[in-house]
């Protein structure tokens, strides 16, 4: 089980919540119109979904079977790829203050130099089949992030259209990789009650996942009421990071969300993509985001100051409440 003290999970018999109304995104309908769906989605659910993101299915079944192949290789021969610092391989520990879960992940620097070198470890037969796979899949995730940050932007009436974008696009950007691989829920005699990765919001900027066919993903929305997400391995799922809320002011939500293992057949894959802003990079809401109704709500901060104090924390901490303002 986590540690990090997660709301109460659901057990067997009793009713379970399902979301069939998450929103989904069609990103090749009229921007304009796409524009007001993702910052409608982002202001009350900060989670959404995205089809026709222009990501070839290769390039996902690529990443996909390198990830499944490593995870699949003896433990022994997985730990060379470890410890993680926080890169590399890891197994059930999750960050550095005691919490863990039932999930092996290998998490990466996105930049092409730090995957080559990983790769060494990961894939040390063909290093280069791993490092493609992982470029090509990274590359092409990044894309759709830009071009959904960019339709935020212009959604909420930014005077700079890549107010977003451009701090993932910038060659420093701090923007990682996870592979998360949750095995299957076979020796749990109450498979809904075993947490593979607890309630946590995600630090960055934005989040873009996708997932195999196995369920297990749920999304918090009030008090202990968790909605649990349907998978679908064509689509993307999009999520809010923390730096996010505070760039538009606590107008986009930073939501909750947690990984069960409840499929006692099968385990699940996911890879998610963090887009993150460089080191020094101040983060502070965007002009158009502050009135005098609603001042500021965060003091300005760097991302190395914000993942300093992410570091610090416990995985379901709410980290954005130490940058409040004194008024807050």
């Amino acid at each position: 089980m986590v540690v990090a003290s997660p709301p109460p999970l659901a057990r067997t018999g009793e009713k379970k919540l399902l979301l069939p109304k998450l929103p989904t995104v069609d990103l090749s309908g009229p921007r304009a119109d796409v524009a007001q769906q993702i910052v409608k989605a982002a202001e009350t659910v900060g989670f959404f979904k995205v089809t026709h993101h222009g990501v070839g299915p290769a390039t996902v079944s690529r990443m996909a079977q390198e990830s499944l192949g490593f995870f699949a290789r003896p433990d022994h021969e997985k730990k060379r790829a470890g410890p993680a610092d926080p890169f590399g391989y890891g197994c059930r520990n999750i960050g550095f203050n005691g919490d863990v879960g039932e999930v092996e992940y290998v998490l990466l620097n996105t930049h092409p130099g730090s995957i080559a070198q990983r790769s060494l470890t990961i894939n040390s037969t063909d290093p280069t089949k791993f490092s493609s796979a992982a470029g090509g899949y990274i590359e092409a995730v990044k894309e759709v992030a830009c071009e959904i940050l960019d339709m935020m932007a212009e959604g909420l009436g930014a005077t700079d259209a890549e107010a977003f974008s451009k701090l993932i696009r910038d060659v420093d950007s701090d923007s990682v990789l996870r592979l998360n691989h949750y095995p299957p829920a076979v020796d749990h005699p109450a498979a809904e009650l075993k947490v593979g990765f607890g309630a946590h919001t995600d630090p960055q900027i934005l989040t873009v996942l996708t997932s195999n066919d196995v369920a297990g993903l749920q999304v918090h929305v009030d008090g202990d009421v968790w909605v649990s997400v349907a998978p679908d391995p064509t689509a993307f799922f999009v999520n809010v990071g923390d730096v996010l809320q505070a760039m538009t002011n606590g107008r986009f939500v930073s939501v909750k969300h947690r990984a069960l293992n409840v499929n006692a057949a099968k385990p699940r894959l996911s890879m998610a993509y963090f887009a993150a802003p460089p080191l020094n990079c101040t983060i502070s809401p965007l002009p158009e985001m502050v009135t005098p109704s609603r001042p500021s709500l965060y003091r300005a901060f760097t991302w190395a100051e914000y993942k300093k104090a992410s570091y610090s924390l416990r995985l379901g901490d709410s980290r954005l409440d130490l940058f409040k303002t004194q008024q807050q």
